[in-house]
């Protein structure tokens, strides 16, 4: 899936429209408490810059409802724009709308190596419609378009399609991040080096059944966790007492414990506790044999389940994951979910780790910068999985 990106095309004296994911996480007095999404942006944005162009950035943040202005508020993009001129060491000027009067004026008055950044689209009801008039304002403004923002790829949001599709004529390429998420999501799973191992962990088999499928047809081994793991031990018959479970997802777990075979790994055990919380009863039992009584409840994989998955990770060329053992946030019943993340570092494979929650989990261990790659983009990593295109991705210039 070989696109354009950014370095292939000249931005000397040009405007560079640039959709960026900024849809970072902030707490109540709205600080900024994780910028890696704004950090993964800076290569795209500063290739501009080095080069004598100017960057006009566009991200959402949030869902604003519309309803409330006040409740809207704590979704501008204001503090993004300060963290960037932080990293930049650069002005970075902000737009306190997307496609009104300010982010019109301010666009044309933009000069060489500045950086603009407009309101939070989502602000702007054309964004989710992907309205032709309001997709046209947003083409107006840039010679160059550029997708950097793999967050939303999966997304068919104005940002994404209707405005590089209103640019007729002009370069449209994707930033450096876009570029090497595709390259490990898409082009390493197409060709990966074997032996190649999935972990699949979460909640739901409903959220992942289709990725389940599509790896199953392309790994050598599927290693199942999570809360998910509950519903395939309904399916074999076994009791998971309080465990949460899809009832209604049990025929479609038998399914694909049939059709996967010796290829998919299912937990030989399970943590379990009394009570959702570090202090509660505690005891490792067999898989399908959470007691019906006393309120047990599987909250980890357990450790034949955790030497088991290690020994085969760590024999692996190629890993990919995406999804939690258990409960990562709350000791003891992160122990999986860190054996695993530990075993994937000392196997030395190509080891890309999907977005979301497992993202979270890598960087809360301190491993991050020990794994090949972790994705920026929860739901965009997990359609990638699927074997999914996205349009937005599709649109831009081949090389």
């Amino acid at each position: 899936m070989a696109k354009k990106t950014i370095a292939d095309v000249d931005v000397s004296h040009k405007a560079v429209l640039m959709r960026c994911d900024f849809n970072v996480p902030l707490d109540d007095q709205l600080h900024i408490t994780d910028d890696r999404r704004i950090t993964e942006a800076l290569p795209s944005i500063q290739s501009v810059l080095k080069r004598g162009g100017r960057v006009i950035l566009m991200s959402h943040l949030g869902r604003p409802e519309g309803k409330d202005p006040a409740e809207d508020a704590k979704y501008s993009l204001k503090p993004v724009a300060q963290r960037l001129q932080e990293l930049l060491g650069c002005p970075v000027h902000f737009a306190s709308d997307t496609v009104g009067d300010d982010a019109k004026a301010k666009s044309k008055t933009l000069k060489n190596n500045e950086v603009l950044l407009l309101e939070n689209v989502r602000f702007n009801k054309g964004e989710k419609k992907g309205d032709p008039e309001y997709a046209a304002v947003l083409a107006a403004m840039g010679d160059v378009y550029c997708n950097d923002a793999f967050g939303t790829c999966h997304r068919t949001e104005g940002s994404m399609v209707a405005v590089p599709n209103a640019m007729a004529g002009k370069p449209k390429v994707c930033g450096f991040l876009v570029e090497k998420e595709i390259a490990f999501l898409s082009d390493a799973i197409a060709d990966p080096v074997r032996p190649f191992v999935a972990i699949v962990g979460g909640a739901k088999v409903s959220d992942k059944i289709n990725v389940i499928q599509n790896l199953l047809s392309i790994c050598d081994k599927v290693l199942i966790g999570g809360a998910m793991a509950y519903t395939f031990s309904l399916a074999k018959g076994g009791s998971v007492g309080r465990s949460r479970v899809e009832k209604d997802k049990v025929e479609l777990a038998k399914e694909l414990i049939a059709t996967g075979g010796d290829k998919l790994l299912l937990p030989l055990d399970t943590h379990c506790g009394d009570d959702f919380k570090s202090t509660c009863n505690k005891q490792i039992v067999p898989a399908g044999k959470i007691p019906d009584e006393g309120g047990w409840e599987g909250f980890d994989i357990g450790p034949a389940t955790i030497a088991k998955y290690s020994e085969v990770i760590k024999s692996s060329k190629t890993v990919v994951w995406n999804g939690p053992m258990g409960v990562f946030e709350m000791p003891p019943f992160d122990a999986g979910t860190r054996a695993i993340a530990d075993a994937i570092v000392a196997s030395g494979a190509t080891s890309i780790i999907g977005g979301g929650d497992s993202a979270a989990a890598i960087q809360e261990f301190g491993l991050a910068d020990k794994v090949t790659h972790v994705s920026t983009g929860g739901g965009a990593s997990l359609e990638m999985l699927e074997g999914k295109k996205f349009v937005a991705v599709e649109l831009l210039d081949d090389k």
